[in-house]
């Protein structure tokens, strides 16, 4: 069978095609001259657990960027949200004028410096004082909460006020009204996800504060409740039962989850009344935070979860096409990611990029529970997401993901 490759440019046509690509450069067209990067070649063909993945020379390489695995170690960045909090503390404005400032945003090393920690995923750290509130506002990106703090505060979504505490994931889907305050004695701590680099990327971006309706204390603008506290858990608290007469819609969004708020206590007592389980090899104890109207993830571009690792368990190798962040809750131990190590402890959070071999082992006596934010959803709805798993000295395609 003839090789059907096409033949790369002779030093001379490409030279000839640069200096073109020169005289040309004011009507904003390039002249083709190279192949697209970073992944030329099949990722799933080679099986060795060294990074995969390259980035070619010149102007396409030069244009291109892949995420690479990162630790954030929770004593390096914890100290910059007292400093933030104690800015905001004695800065000469409201309060208020201050909260929806008060975080940092991690960025990933191989991503020059965008505000993003993978391809799609946005992940920022907040810290509110006591007193602090953030106005109602609604935008286009998915967002979440995840509490890192015992005292959570709360966020007020479509009316429904969440109080929140450690371990809880509170969702704040696109399209709905939502704001945020600390009204306990101690300052409080979550970590934010968006889809905000995909929304981005197709130039949806949009933010609305000007929610209809009376204006709050501090002129602002703040929801009244609208629906009784713990509102979520009343309709979809009991698993396998959901009301017949509540609307699907809470918001202006599409397939996204009518719960808003999704409770740490009970994530964590169904994560232990499955640890007898054989779970699955590749993630121990696994748990999906779900659309409880059909099933689904909660975002039609991220998806939510939490594991838990009994203390000395390794799971198996496994590699998937979508990304996914990392939140140690408890518990310590490491996470090999193509051939490196990455020791993480409590609060700790990391990411491992797509393509990317991974593997988990629990070091401590104890469990440990890791929430996982992915964007395997978006993966699924476009036909790209493929998963392998390392069994013995094979490696077979994951039956959950060819």
């Amino acid at each position: 069978m003839a090789n059907d490759a096409p033949k790369p440019l002779s030093t001379d046509a490409r030279a000839r095609m640069e200096a073109l690509n020169a005289q040309a450069r004011h009507l904003s067209i390039w002249l083709r001259t190279q192949a697209n990067a970073p992944a030329q070649q099949p990722w799933f063909r080679d099986t060795s657990v060294s990074p995969a993945g390259r980035l070619a020379d010149g102007r396409v390489g030069a244009g291109q960027m892949k995420a690479l695995p990162h630790l954030w170690k929770w004593a390096d960045i914890s100290p910059y949200l007292d400093q933030i909090a104690r800015i905001a503390k004695e800065a000469e404005i409201p309060p208020v004028e201050f909260a929806d400032r008060q975080q940092f945003l991690l960025t990933n090393p191989g991503l020059g410096g965008r505000l993003q920690v993978s391809a799609s995923i946005r992940c920022a750290l907040s810290i509110y004082n006591p007193g602090d509130l953030a106005r109602a506002h609604l935008h286009s990106p998915n967002a979440s909460r995840t509490i890192m703090s015992q005292n959570g505060g709360y966020t007020t979504v479509e009316g429904e006020r969440c109080a929140a505490s450690r371990g809880d994931l509170i969702l704040t889907p696109n399209g709905t009204w939502h704001d945020h305050g600390n009204d306990g004695a101690t300052p409080v701590i979550w970590i934010d996800t968006l889809d905000w680099p995909l929304m981005e990327f197709l130039d949806i971006i949009w933010l609305d504060e000007d929610m209809p309706g009376d204006i709050g204390a501090d002129n602002l603008r703040m929801q009244k409740r609208s629906a009784p506290d713990g509102y979520s858990r009343m309709l979809y608290g009991k698993g396998g039962l959901k009301p017949a007469f509540a609307t699907r819609a809470r918001g202006i969004g599409q397939d996204v989850s009518p719960c808003f708020h999704y409770r740490g206590a009970d994530t964590r007592e169904a994560l232990c009344a499955l640890r007898g389980e054989a779970g699955d090899p590749c993630e121990g104890i696994a748990l999906d935070f779900v659309n409880p109207e059909h099933g689904g993830p909660v975002f039609p571009t991220l998806a939510y979860g939490a594991q838990l690792l009994r203390g000395g368990e390794e799971t198996a190798f496994k590699r998937e096409t979508s990304s996914t962040v990392y939140v140690v809750i408890s518990g310590r131990g490491e996470t090999e990611i193509a051939g490196k190590t990455y020791p993480w402890e409590e609060n700790d959070i990391f990411v491992v990029p797509n393509f990317l071999w991974r593997r988990h082992v629990a070091r401590g006596p104890g469990d440990a529970i890791l929430y996982t934010m992915s964007d395997r959803p978006l993966l699924e709805k476009i036909g790209q997401y493929r998963a392998q798993e390392k069994r013995g000295s094979k490696t077979v395609n994951s039956p959950k993901g060819f």
